[in-house]
């Protein structure tokens, strides 16, 4: 089978149930912000990867990915398809919540917006938060037009401040400087 099927070359595409729509439906838009979100989580696992203290967030990044093809089959249901879908389990949110709990928990309380950067993989944490925010963004477009399995809107929601926390984390595990806006 080859991989290009000519039938979107009038900038048409297939969801999951079969409706054609255009490449700009905002269903689309969302599902490719999280398709790119995806890119970048790999990106960031593979930055990781190999470093014997970091096995576990490896391990997460990876869990995390599956999680996104979820996300992504869940904003690319159309007409018909919605049966053909099942909605993330409570359970994928509250292991994230899980996460995220721990991170803050050995981290100092701040009081400040962090600044991105100090170290390559620090600074892909917060390229995989604000595209996981702009993803977000482009998911609550696609429900108010759409409506969108709710369970979505909340794991892309809880998955940015995954990121922003995992971000610092990294800084201590790197022993780089945080830095906080100061303005």
């Amino acid at each position: 089978m080859k991989v290009y099927t000519k039938t979107g070359d009038r900038g048409t595409t297939s969801l999951i149930g079969g409706e054609r729509v255009f490449k700009t439906d905002s269903r689309v838009e969302a599902y490719g912000s999280v398709d790119e979100l995806a890119s970048f989580v790999a990106l960031l696992a593979d930055r990781l990867r190999g470093d014997a203290e970091l096995a576990e967030r490896c391990d997460e990044l990876n869990r995390i990915l599956s999680r996104l093809m979820t996300v992504e089959a869940l904003l690319a249901v159309g007409e018909g398809g919605r049966d053909k879908v099942q909605p993330l389990d409570p359970a994928c949110t509250e292991w994230l919540e899980n996460r995220i709990d721990a991170m803050q928990a050995a981290l100092p309380a701040i009081d400040k917006f962090t600044l991105p950067g100090g170290h390559p993989a620090v600074s892909l944490c917060h390229v995989c938060r604000t595209v996981c925010r702009r993803a977000e963004r482009a998911a609550l477009r696609a429900d108010q037009e759409f409506g969108v399995d709710v369970s979505a809107l909340v794991w892309l929601n809880r998955l940015s401040d995954y990121f922003y926390l995992l971000g610092r984390t990294l800084t201590v595990r790197f022993r780089v400087e945080e830095v906080l806006w100061i303005p």
